[in-house]
C-alpha cells in the first residue's frame, strides 16, 4: 500500500486533492483508494491533515497514517523538522515553498506562482497533485486530468488541468 499523508490549512483544498488523488488512482484496473481528512474546529486557515492510502487490493485499514511513502504540504509553515518523522524508509516530501533544500528527500516546487499565474487564487492543491504525479509512478497526468473532470464542476476544469500540467512540467524539467 502507498500512503501520502497531505497537510494544509482549512481552506486550501488539502483534502480536495486527497480525494482527487484516490478518485484518479481508482480509475486504473484493480486499483483502490481511500481518502479522509482530519481536522479540528472546522475554521479557515486551522491547520489540517488529509490521508489517502492506494492499493492494489481492497483497504480495510481507515486508521490515519503515521509513516507515510509522501508526506506532501500545500503550505510550507506547516513543515519542520518533525516532518521528517512522519515518512517511512525511502519516503519523500513534496514541499510548496520558495526555498531550495539539500536533503534529497525535499522536493520543492513554488506552487503559489503557479496558482497566482494559472488560477488566479492562492490554491495550491491541484499543483502539488501534478507534481505528485511526477515524483511517483503511482498516477498519471490522464488519470487527474479525468479525475477533475468527473469530479470538479465544469467551470473549473480548464484551469485546473492547466495547473496540474504546469507543475508536472516544473518538477520534471
Amino acid at each position: 500500500m502507498t500512503e501520502i499523508l497531505w497537510h494544509g490549512r482549512g481552506g486550501q483544498g488539502a483534502f480536495t486533492a486527497a480525494r482527487l488523488l484516490g478518485d484518479a488512482y481508482s480509475l486504473k484496473d484493480n486499483a483502490y483508494a481511500l481518502a479522509f481528512p482530519s481536522f479540528g474546529p472546522e475554521r479557515r486557515g486551522a491547520p489540517i491533515r488529509a490521508f489517502t492510502k492506494l492499493d492494489q487490493k481492497p483497504i480495510g485499514n481507515r486508521s490515519e497514517i503515521t509513516k507515510s511513502n509522501y508526506s506532501i504540504f500545500l503550505d510550507d509553515t506547516l513543515f519542520n523538522a518533525k516532518s521528517f518523522r512522519e515518512l517511512k524508509q525511502n519516503g519523500k516530501i513534496l514541499l510548496n515553498t520558495k526555498k531550495k533544500f539539500d536533503d534529497p528527500r525535499v522536493i520543492t516546487l513554488d506552487g503559489d506562482s503557479i496558482a497566482a499565474r494559472i488560477l488566479g487564487l492562492p490554491i495550491t492543491n491541484t499543483i502539488l497533485l501534478g507534481a505528485f504525479a511526477a515524483i511517483s509512478n503511482e498516477i498519471s497526468l490522464e488519470e487527474i486530468y479525468e479525475a477533475i473532470r468527473q469530479t470538479m464542476p465544469r467551470r473549473l476544469h480548464e484551469k485546473n488541468i492547466a495547473a496540474v500540467k504546469a507543475a508536472y512540467e516544473e518538477v520534471v524539467a
